[in-house]
């Protein structure tokens, strides 16, 4: 049997899945989603994250990815006559004459980026007038912030806070337990590139955002697809206590907009820290 990691049609459903059902509700609270809006992500994979949004009949959709294979399988995977959808294999500080969107996605992806701070500031220029960005990422000190879930060993797989060892003793662990040494190289990248909660608050308010919405979750709603998990929101009390949280949460779901934006003056003193 192909191991989940690995086999991209179902990853493409669960991505569908979970954004269709609890992504896509959120974003409406704060835009208009419809036929005439516009959507882009950043990082779209095999673009399960953007087929909701294609369903509903949105104006222009864009995906921006620099993984080749993965923009060829989503063009597998879309439908046929799928014109709305413009999928680019991209680094997106290269990417030419985008324009603005009413939405920006970046879900499970923020955790992978060099320089997030750089990166934060360079993709306001894509959000449009009371436009939002939807960013969904993993805690990097929570039981499986390292990604080793990927690892092919059955028993390293399944070590939870393995990743935050240091990364000499991390990589002899990986080295040891078998991995190719590509898959030892992503995961210390991943280790080098992992984000907490409150060093991305920090680069919210160095580059200019008013957080929406933030609603940090126990259960990653995604688990719901994948494991057949009810999500649950982490508890006001722990989402409250700094560095602590960052074990205790498995992902974070944020809705933030530009601070000169009219939807952020609005709104910007709205932070919810949802609770179980």
């Amino acid at each position: 049997m192909q191991p989940r990691h690995e086999n991209r049609t179902q990853y493409f459903r669960e991505q569908e899945w979970t954004t269709r059902k609890f992504v896509l509700p959120l974003l409406r609270k704060f835009a208009q989603i419809d036929g005439h809006a516009s959507v882009l992500e950043i990082g779209c994979g095999e673009a399960g994250n953007l087929k909701p949004f294609l369903d509903i009949g949105c104006e222009r959709i864009v995906g921006v990815d620099k993984t080749a294979s993965k923009i060829r399988k989503a063009r597998n995977f879309l439908p046929d006559g799928s014109q709305s959808i413009e999928l680019l294999c991209e680094d997106i500080y290269d990417v030419k004459g985008l324009g603005t969107f009413d939405v920006v996605l970046v879900r499970d992806t923020l955790e992978h980026i060099h320089g997030q701070e750089r990166f934060m500031s360079f993709i306001k220029r894509f959000v449009g007038t009371g436009g939002v960005v939807f960013l969904g990422f993993p805690p990097w000190h929570n039981p499986f912030g390292g990604h080793q879930q990927m690892c092919k060993g059955r028993f390293i797989s399944k070590v939870p806070y393995l990743h935050i060892l240091p990364a000499s003793i991390y990589q002899f662990i990986l080295e040891a337990s078998g991995e190719e040494k590509r898959k030892v190289n992503n995961l210390l990248e991943i280790k080098a590139t992992g984000i907490t909660i409150e060093r991305f608050e920090d680069i919210l308010q160095k580059t200019g955002y008013g957080a929406l919405q933030k609603t940090l979750y126990f259960i990653n709603p995604h688990y719901e697809t994948k494991f057949g998990l009810k999500p649950r929101k982490q508890l006001s009390l722990i989402s409250a206590i700094p560095y602590l949280r960052n074990f205790l949460i498995t992902t974070c779901y944020y809705v933030v907009s530009p601070k000169d934006s009219s939807l952020a003056s609005e709104k910007h003193s709205l932070l919810s820290y949802a609770s179980a």
